[in-house]
């Protein structure tokens, strides 16, 4: 039977891939890396372990639906493994975390694909160990918020990550302020052009998409 494993490559930094990644990746048949406008960071991070490697790049572009794109990628996989071959789709951060992986596993099971997934670092996991900062303590609760935040939510807990920053940042700026957090802007996070930001005005000038903001209640 066919295989793929789905395998987060973490946040940036090569060097945060897990050793069970690593190994499925340098023993596996086929890499399979999305890519958007014509690049793919995925690849770029794990350049070093798969440039000896059969590389097919898929492409899931942003904004768009991509539903139908899902079952074409499937067919894609299912044609370039050979019966009993393994393969690795590669992502950033950790597949079940707001990643393409979670909707083509579906797709792969239905085209007869086994899939086991290898779970990798987040980002907001990274940007606490930047900023020095806890994800959560004894008893706290935290919110990881895509884009948008719940006001209620906020409201009652400890700690909040936003990734995708860029859609709404003076409004989920200024909700932060409202209800008592102190807040640090991470761009990049572990790459080496990583950049933490703590001025609420240089926050709002940058638009990089690669960028969260982390915060924790005073």
């Amino acid at each position: 039977m066919k295989m793929i494993y789905g395998i987060g490559i973490g946040p940036g930094d090569k060097e945060l891939l897990t050793l069970k990644a690593y190994r499925i990746i340098r023993t596996c048949d086929c890499v399979f890396i999305p890519e958007s406008k014509g690049g793919s960071l995925a690849g770029t991070i794990a350049h070093e372990y798969i440039k000896d490697k059969k590389v097919v790049e898929l492409s899931f572009p942003m904004k768009e639906d991509n539903q139908l794109r899902y079952s074409h990628t499937a067919q894609i996989i299912n044609e370039a493994l050979k019966e009993d071959e393994a393969g690795v789709f590669l992502t950033l951060g950790d597949p079940m975390t707001y990643s393409t992986y979670c909707y083509l596993m579906k797709e792969l099971a239905a085209a007869n694909i086994a899939t086991e997934t290898i779970p990798g670092i987040t980002s907001f996991n990274a940007a606490a160990s930047v900023l020095g900062l806890p994800v959560a303590l004894r008893d706290e609760s935290f919110y990881l918020a895509d884009g948008n935040i719940d006001e209620e939510i906020l409201k009652r807990i400890d700690t909040v990550c936003i990734l995708k920053v860029s859609k709404d940042k003076e409004n989920i700026i200024s909700k932060l302020e409202q209800y008592g957090f102190n807040y640090a802007y991470v761009k990049r996070c572990t790459r080496q052009d990583q950049k933490v930001i703590y001025d609420r005005q240089e926050m709002m000038e940058d638009n990089d998409y690669m960028s969260l903001v982390f915060a924790r209640r005073s």
